[in-house]
């Protein structure tokens, strides 16, 4: 199938090879690998903070277990359960956001600052122009014939 643009003939991919042709960018596949890393990295950083910085915490503050905190609208009345605020999780989630912006700060940082010594080698001396190279001979030829 033939679609004519501006008066010029272009072949149609059709939808499946559209789709061959995005799936395969580069761009799109170093976003996956982004995605998945950070869902793994993500996991990481919740056990850190469910099952070693919380706990720390709580020991501090008198053994308190922040997921078990929350606030009792309604208590249970029979087969109707309680309605509660659970804001000890929303602390713990608090917690997690920090500390994954910290480390991924920590890493932008570090990134910027090794692109950053790059950029700042030192580039070796441009050599002169073949002009320039005749124009500093006939100077020095000059200062040595006066």
């Amino acid at each position: 199938m033939e679609q004519e643009t501006k008066g010029v003939l272009h072949k149609s991919k059709g939808f499946i090879g559209e789709f061959k042709e995005f799936i395969t960018r580069g761009n799109v596949m170093d976003m996956a690998v982004g995605i998945i890393i950070g869902g793994a990295f993500t996991a990481i950083v919740t056990s850190l903070v469910n099952d070693v910085i919380m706990p720390l915490i709580g020991w501090i503050f008198g053994g308190i277990d922040f997921t078990q905190l929350k606030y009792v609208i309604t208590p249970a009345a029979g087969d109707v359960p309680e309605a509660a605020l659970y804001y000890g999780n929303f602390i713990q989630n608090v917690v997690n956001f920090l500390l994954i912006a910290l480390v991924i700060f920590c890493l932008v940082k570090s990134i910027n600052k090794f692109r950053q010594k790059q950029e700042e080698a030192p580039a070796e001396d441009p050599k002169p122009s073949e002009e320039a190279a005749l124009l500093m001979e006939i100077r020095d030829l000059l200062k040595k014939a006066e």
